[in-house]
């Protein structure tokens, strides 16, 4: 790793709202189908949340690779790689990010074929990615901070 300072500051702010938004997805998630897609707003929700939580992981991943590695634009497929080649976060789980990121994309540029029941299908079964961010990012900042206070 470069050493570069990271802004945990930057960082604490994305993951807080991450789990604010996990949080709301969460509550969604509980709802039975049927009660769920009954109101268009509770998909529309689902959308906003995930998309943001989406952007927030990759955000907070660009800023680790351009920060501690001296990376300069990457896409968000490129961002998941990297975290795993870096060892930010563990290969297996780069894996997963990546098809996150083909997520985000198809959110943002293919958003018509998006539909309330895969939206519903995400929330119930698959809220344990972005979970699983929060759990990686933190062991990386641990281990980030350590190396900072053994240099200082």
């Amino acid at each position: 790793m470069v050493i570069s300072r990271l802004n945990l500051n930057k960082i604490g702010e994305s993951l807080a709202l991450i789990v604010k938004f996990l949080e709301k997805l969460k509550k969604l998630s509980r709802m039975p189908k049927k009660e769920f897609l009954s109101d268009e707003r509770n998909p529309a929700s689902v959308e906003s949340f995930l998309r943001r939580c989406l952007e927030a992981i990759f955000d907070i991943g660009r800023h680790i690779l351009v920060k501690g590695y001296s990376f300069k634009s990457l896409e968000y497929k490129e961002v998941s790689q990297e975290l795993g080649d870096k060892g930010v976060i563990s290969p297996g789980y780069a894996e997963i990010l990546i098809k996150m990121a083909g997520y985000r994309n198809r959110m943002v540029h293919l958003y018509k074929e998006i539909s309330d029941e895969e939206l519903y299908d995400i929330i119930t079964k698959d809220l344990n990615d972005i979970e699983r961010f929060l759990v990686e990012i933190q062991g990386f900042l641990e281990r980030y901070k350590q190396t900072i206070t053994d240099i200082s």
